[in-house]
C-alpha cells in the first residue's frame, strides 16, 4: 500500500509532534540554562573545586548516555508514556535535589539524577507510534528543531533567570517544567493505538554489532562527542572570562549571548544551503571544524577584551550550530536504511557522553593549568577531530523514505525488494514483511513516488 504523499499531517499527528517536541525541548531547556551561569554560581558552594564544578555541569551526560537506549527498549515492553512520565519525574527529582543544597557533591548527585530521566529514545518511539510512515521523519525533524531552539533560548534565559531567582531558582523552575511535562504527556499527547519497535526511530538490539562495526558511523559518533565535549568545557571558562576579564556583569551576559546567537545563525544559514543544495557537505563540515578550532585557539591567544570575546563567540557558535545541524544529516545518509534508529541511538549516547567528558575533563584541566588552558585543550580536541573526520568518504545525497506495504510473506518480500531496487533513484531498499514496511534510500532528484508498486 503506497503512502499518500499528497496529504499532510493530520491533526492528531500535528498535536503529537508539537506536544512531544515541547516536552522534550523544555527538558533540554532546563539542562542547557545551567551552562552559561553555573561556573559563576559554583564558587560559593561548599567543598567546590574546578574539577567538581566541571563534574556538576557534565554529570547528567553520563547517566543519560548509559540509560537512554535501555529506556527506549523498556518502553517497548511497558509502554511509551510510563517511561516518559517516569523519566520526567526522575528529572524533576534531580532538579529539586540540586535546588535544595549548597553542597557541590549533592548538586552532582542531582545532575546525575536529571540525566537518569532519559526519555529521548522513548519520545522518538512514541512519535513513531503516533505518525504515519510518510510523515514520521518530518515529525522527528520538528523535535530536532525544537532542541536547537531550546539551546538558543537557554543562552538568554539562563543569565536572566539567574539574576531574578539564582541558580537554585532555575533548578526549581526546571522541576516545575518537568512536572508540567508529565501532564502534557498524560493528557494532551494522543494514546498510541499500537506500540511496536520502529527501525527508523529507535535502537534495535540485533543491529548493535552491525552499526558498531561501521567506521563511517563511528567517525560521526566521535564527532558529536567532541563537539559537545568542547562546548561543555568552554562554558566552564566563558562566563568567568566575560565577568572577570571582559568586564561584563553577570546580570548582563544575556546582552552578549542574544546578538551572538542571532548573528551566528545568520552566518550559518548560507553554509547549510551550500552543504545540502550545493553538494559540498564534506568541505563545509571540515571547514566548520577548522573554524571551531580557530575560535577556541583565539580565545586562548587573544587578549580578553570585550570586542575580541564577542567576535570569537560569534564565530564559535556559528561553527557549533553548523556542525550540530550537519551531523544528524550525515548519520542518516551513512546509516543502513533499516538501521537509522539504532545509529541515531548510539549517536545520541555519544553526544551526552561528550557533555560528561567535557565537563569533567575541562574542570580537571582548569584546576591544574588555569582558566584559559580550557580553550587551548578544546582547540587541540578540535584538531584531533579534524584528523579523524578528514578520512570520511563524501556521503551520497540521499534521503530516507518509508511507506507501508501491508504484511508480506517471504516470497513477496523478496520480489518487492528486487522490484524496488530497479526503480530510478532508489539506492537501497529493505522490506520488512512482518512490519509491513519498506525502508528506502532515494535520490529525490530522480525518484518518482508514483512509480512505487
Amino acid at each position: 500500500m503506497k503512502a499518500e504523499s499528497g496529504t499532510g499531517m493530520n491533526q492528531d499527528e500535528k498535536r503529537a509532534a508539537l506536544s512531544l517536541a515541547g516536552v522534550y525541548a523544555l527538558r533540554m531547556l532546563g539542562l542547557f540554562m545551567i551552562l552559561p551561569v553555573f561556573a559563576l554560581y559554583a564558587a560559593d558552594l561548599e567543598g567546590v573545586t574546578p574539577a567538581l564544578t566541571g563534574l556538576a555541569i557534565g554529570a547528567y551526560g553520563i547517566t543519560q548516555a548509559l540509560l537512554q537506549i535501555p529506556a527506549g527498549l523498556l518502553s517497548d515492553r511497558i509502554g511509551r508514556k510510563p517511561v516518559i512520565i517516569g523519566g520526567l519525574l526522575l528529572f524533576a527529582l534531580g532538579s529539586m535535589v540540586a535546588a535544595a543544597t549548597d553542597s557541590i557533591l549533592v548538586i552532582i548527585l542531582g545532575r546525575a539524577l536529571q540525566g537518569a530521566g532519559a526519555i529521548a529514545a522513548a519520545v522518538m518511539a512514541l512519535t513513531a507510534d503516533l505518525t504515519r510512515e510518510e510523515h514520521r521523519i518530518k515529525a522527528m525533524a520538528i523535535i530536532g528543531m525544537s532542541i536547537g531552539m531550546a539551546f538558543a533560548a537557554a543562552m538568554i534565559l539562563g543569565p536572566v533567570l539567574n539574576e531574578w531567582v539564582g541558580v537554585p531558582g532555575i533548578f526549581w523552575i526546571t522541576a516545575a517544567l518537568a512536572c508540567a511535562g508529565t501532564f502534557v504527556v498524560a493528557f494532551l499527547v494522543p494514546p498510541p493505538q499500537l506500540t511496536r519497535p520502529h527501525r527508523e526511530a529507535e535502537a534495535i538490539p540485533a543491529q548493535f554489532a552491525r552499526v558498531l562495526r561501521m567506521g563511517e558511523l563511528l567517525r560521526l559518533d566521535f564527532g558529536i562527542l567532541m563537539l559537545h565535549a568542547i562546548l561543555t568545557a568552554s562554558f566552564l571558562a566563558l562566563p568567568l572570562v566575560l565577568r572577570d576579564e571582559a568586564g561584563v556583569a553577570s546580570a548582563d551576559h544575556w546582552e552578549i549571548y542574544l546578538p551572538v546567537m542571532a548573528t551566528s545563525v545568520l552566518i550559518m544559514l548560507p553554509f547549510i544551503f551550500l552543504a545540502e543544495r550545493g553538494g559540498r557537505i564534506k568541505a563545509v563540515f571540515l571547514g566548520a571544524i577548522i573554524v571551531l578550532m580557530c575560535a577556541e585557539a583565539g580565545l586562548y591567544l587573544m587578549p580578553p577584551a570585550l570586542l575580541n570575546v564577542v567576535v570569537l563567540l560569534t564565530i564559535l557558535f556559528a561553527a557549533f550550530n553548523l556542525l550540530e545541524a550537519t551531523l544528524p544529516s550525515l548519520v542518516s545518509r551513512v546509516a543502513p536504511v533499516d538501521c537509522r534508529g539504532t545509529a541515531m541511538g548510539f549517536y545520541s549516547s555519544s553526544q551526552f557522553l561528550g557533555a560528561f567528558l567535557g565537563g569533567s575533563l575541562g574542570g580537571l584541566l582548569q584546576g591544574m593549568l588555569g582558566l584559559h588552558a580550557v580553550f587551548l585543550c578544546a582547540a587541540l580536541g578540535a584538531l584531533v577531530w579534524l584528523a579523524v573526520a578528514a578520512t570520511m568518504s563524501p556521503p551520497a545525497k540521499l534521503s530516507n523514505y518509508i511507506y507501508r506495504t501491508g504484511a508480506l510473506d517471504p516470497k513477496q518480500v523478496s520480489a518487492l525488494s528486487r522490484q524496488l531496487t530497479t526503480l530510478a533513484g532508489v539506492a537501497e531498499a529493505v522490506v520488512v514483511g512482518e512490519e509491513g514496511v519498506a525502508y528506502l534510500k532515494v535520490d529525490k532528484r530522480v525518484f518518482d513516488e508514483a512509480a512505487l508498486p
